[in-house]
């Protein structure tokens, strides 16, 4: 595997589970070290340093509180990322006020665990992975739009299809500003819960709120002299909204129950999935926000729009998935079926299948027998020898248990559904999770051709 400097403990007591994060963060390029408790995890630190924690909560000897209690008193200023169970909310909100860099609800994707890990990889010097792809005619029309407003502080508003680069787009406009040399923060607003989500971004004191053990600098705070970017912005809560636009507006932020304010000197980028004016036309977003981060707008094409970059981004997740020293070749057979394919999923469903693919290879050589895509209506989907096709995406796929908490959270979504009558606010209290969230996941199911049923409420 390529490295990509960023080394991330693992601990898990769950052998199976443990096995299958280890092999997903390695086939994405980390160095990975591993723990089957806290106890674990404590001896290992002190023989070795690692960059990242991603730990579970539940875990007999010590669980994941007190692992991140004893990380916070002896290496104050390594992240931590819990991965706590699906409506545990509350627990997720009390271990990052205790200083967790991030939290993870099971089951998840592992593009989820991939992109929460990748926020933490180094983003100076520009590594092959953050490098833009851009040989399509219409992709270097945007990176040559990106570039030249790279040079100003302008607000700009990235939209695209889930999966389409938009933060590495983002972190391209900051790799060629001014600010570069600066931090670059990154918040996801559809990931976090709003009670959650207001403290992590404009930070706290002392006493604010039950359990603010200690003051804590947010997002804003953390990007001084650089770039935040506010990934998915369209889930932000509309009573948020207004906090936000008024810190934009002030350029100057308060902590929850702080009392003086501090000034900002941060470049704002942000990015949507959705129709942005849409969602202003539909009440659900701030039309004055709206204009506040809509300065320099740049959408990105779906890949199937630009198929002159993916034989590069091939030829780019190839070289991370090979073994340090190995040269692996692609098939022109290979090469026209993933030119010939419409990819709904963009880069991100990509990678996943080249990661896939260079998985199943024998030698030095990708052909088409190790490709699988996804798409059930593709025709491109050739079989290994002696597979049928009920068993093929589980085999292919590298990961039996991924696809398991995939199918469990689904169906967990779809039976609370059921059960409340398609009542969305009602559907979210059953499940422990915010409304925002509860429509991230329903949108998400929606993507992946789930049947819903019919749905009430806001």
């Amino acid at each position: 595997m390529s490295g990509n400097g960023l080394n991330v403990l693992v601990v898990e007591d769950d052998d199976l589970l443990r096995e299958a994060l280890c092999d997903t963060l390695a086939f994405a390029g980390y160095s990975v070290e591993f723990a089957c408790d806290g106890v674990e995890a404590l001896a290992l630190l002190h023989r070795q340093s690692v960059d990242l924690v991603v730990s579970d909560v539940q875990m007999a000897a010590m669980d994941g509180h007190a692992l991140l209690q004893n990380i916070k008193r002896t290496w104050p200023r390594l992240p931590v990322v819990l991965m706590t169970a699906f409506g545990c909310v509350e627990k997720a909100v009390e271990a990052m006020r205790d200083g967790a860099a991030d939290y993870l609800i099971k089951p998840f994707e592992a593009e989820v665990l991939i992109a929460m890990v990748s926020r933490f990889a180094p983003t100076k010097g520009g590594s092959a992975s953050s490098e833009m792809i851009a040989e399509d005619p219409r992709a270097q029309q945007v990176v040559e739009l990106a570039r030249r407003v790279a040079g100003s502080d302008a607000t700009v508003m990235l939209s695209g299809e889930s999966g389409t680069g938009k933060e590495v787009l983002a972190r391209f406009i900051h790799d060629n500003s001014s600010r570069s040399d600066g931090p670059f923060v990154a918040i996801n607003c559809a990931a976090l819960p709003e009670s959650m989500l207001e403290s992590i971004l404009f930070g706290y004191e002392k006493g604010a709120f039950t359990g603010a053990h200690q003051a804590r600098a947010g997002k804003f705070e953390q990007a001084q002299g650089g770039t935040l970017l506010l990934d998915e912005i369209s889930e932000m809560d509309v009573a948020l909204q207004a906090k936000l636009l008024r810190v934009l507006q002030e350029k100057e932020v308060e902590r929850l129950g702080g009392k003086a304010a501090i000034a900002l000197d941060v470049r704002v980028l942000a990015t949507t999935n959705r129709d942005l004016r849409g969602e202003v036309n539909a009440g659900r977003f701030r039309e004055d926000l709206f204009y506040r981060l809509n300065v320099f707008p740049i959408a990105l094409p779906p890949l199937r729009e630009r198929q002159g970059d993916i034989l590069p981004l091939v030829r780019r997740f190839v070289d991370e998935q090979s073994a340090e020293g190995q040269s692996v070749s692609v098939s022109a057979r290979a090469e026209q079926m993933l030119q010939a394919y419409a990819w709904p999923g963009n880069i991100r469903e990509l990678h996943n299948v080249v990661q896939r693919a260079m998985i199943l290879i024998s030698g030095d050589s990708l052909t088409e027998a190790d490709i699988h895509l996804e798409d059930p209506g593709s025709n491109l989907s050739p079989l290994p020898a002696g597979q049928t096709s009920g068993t093929a995406v589980e085999s292919l796929d590298g990961s039996a248990l991924e696809n398991d908490l995939r199918s469990h959270e689904q169906q967990i979504i779809v039976d609370a559904l059921k059960a409340e009558r398609g009542r969305r606010k009602e559907t979210a209290e059953r499940l422990g999770i915010s409304p925002r969230t509860l429509r991230y996941k329903l949108a998400k199911l929606r993507d992946d051709g789930i049947a819903l049923p019919e749905l009430y409420g806001t």
